[in-house]
């Protein structure tokens, strides 16, 4: 089995974009999240959510693309593009062959078709975007990134819910192993801040009303806690077999040594009680990297911030541990920058790399009244300096998809 390391990240998130905005926000240790301003949110119950307020894909993408592209698709060609220049990789001097790319989103490109609706009912199809087939299904974000830097490797983009990001990266971790790619784009992108996209989750009273106070809405773990706060990004993590990374004296910020996913199949929003196959996510990767439960020091928890996902999630936390449960920091970073669907693993990922790199774990915002259900070390206020050896990150979604991988500092 191949070595497969994490060599570039790019981001563009709520609290940041490129690694050093990604990383100072999280420093920084406050919320994004705000009352909405992309659309009047009056109509419903939950009128809050995560918007990247600084995004301008005029700066990282040409004038054709920015014509083609929604916004779905621009967040993720921008991050892949932010990835690379980290990665110091040009997709140019490399065998096309050989690079692949796997995406993961939620929604894809169907807020982009919402507002064409509007357009088509008002303007007849002369007002629709010509572009709008080749816009609104998932694959379109992995197409037009292999199509702008050249990747005719293996490609796909799932919609595994909020577990996608997760899966993108463990399937691209399991290709490069594998021998069927060398370099792997792999991650995912959001952008689900329309009226029926947000208003469709409204409906099944999933998202928080605490609307008083946006910044403190998220609050994974928290005794509090009153549901998920919608938000949007994108993240690209390089993945790339370590032999050739090291060949190039390329930068490493963590190896990816694991990878597993179940289903409850269950329920479409209640994870299964007891946590089992959430658990079973989490033994797989440890299986997957050879690893004993004691050998990890840190999870990055999914930590939704809504009442049965987070007690859930603690519950599968001790299976998997035992009694080093007690001793593991977990740390839900979704009070930064609310839950971007499917693009949320892939930030979290990416999160749990810089995590280990540089010896630093985010707290976990908004902790501020104990859950008995949620008794662990949840790096409550502030982050802590430490010198994690291997984490794991997870991710949970709607459907009773569970994703999990296990990482190393390198």
């Amino acid at each position: 089995m191949r070595r497969v390391v994490v060599t570039g990240i790019g981001c563009v998130t709520p609290i940041g974009t490129g690694v050093d905005g990604l990383w100072n926000g999280l420093r920084a240790a406050r919320s994004a999240v705000r009352t909405i301003s992309r659309f009047d949110p009056e109509p419903f119950r939950s009128r809050i959510a995560a918007e990247i307020p600084d995004f301008r894909p005029q700066d990282l993408l040409g004038a054709k693309e920015l014509r083609r592209f929604d916004r779905f698709s621009q967040l993720g060609v921008a991050t892949a593009r932010l990835a690379l220049v980290d990665a110091a990789l040009d997709p140019a001097r490399e065998n096309g062959d050989r690079v692949g790319v796997t995406m993961g989103s939620a929604l894809g490109g169907i807020a982009h078709a919402e507002s064409q609706a509007a357009r088509y009912h008002a303007g007849g199809l002369r007002a629709v975007d010509a572009n709008l087939a080749l816009t609104v299904f998932g694959g379109a974000v992995s197409c037009n990134i292999a199509i702008a830097f050249g990747c005719r490797g293996p490609n796909s983009t799932n919609a595994m819910s909020c577990a996608s990001g997760t899966v993108a990266v463990g399937e691209a971790f399991r290709a490069i192993r594998s021998g069927e790619a060398d370099v792997m784009l792999a991650g995912g992108a959001e952008a689900p801040l329309s009226p029926l996209c947000f208003g469709a989750f409204a409906l099944i009273r999933a998202m928080s009303t605490r609307n008083d106070d946006p910044a403190s809405a998220s609050r994974p773990f928290d005794a509090g806690r009153d549901g998920f706060v919608m938000g949007e990004g994108a993240a690209v993590l390089v993945l790339e077999e370590r032999a050739r990374a090291v060949a190039r004296g390329a930068p490493v910020y963590a190896e990816v040594l694991g990878y597993g996913r179940t289903n409850d199949a269950h329920h479409m929003t209640a994870p299964k009680p007891g946590g089992r196959e959430a658990a079973r996510a989490m033994a797989l990767a440890l299986a997957d990297a050879h690893l004993a439960s004691d050998a990890v020091a840190y999870v990055n928890a999914h930590g939704s911030s809504t009442p049965l996902n987070d007690s859930t999630e603690t519950v599968a936390i001790k299976q998997v541990f035992g009694d080093h449960a007690r001793r593991l920091a977990v740390s839900g970073t979704k009070g930064y920058y609310g839950h971007p669907l499917g693009a949320s693993g892939a930030i979290e990922t990416a999160i749990t790399a810089l995590a280990l790199a540089r010896a630093w774990l985010p707290p976990t915002l908004n902790l501020l009244t104990p859950d008995a259900a949620c008794d662990l070390d949840y790096v409550p206020g502030a982050g802590r300096a430490a010198q994690a050896e291997v984490a794991v990150s997870n991710s949970f979604g709607f459907g009773g998809v569970n994703a999990s991988l296990v990482l190393a500092r390198r």
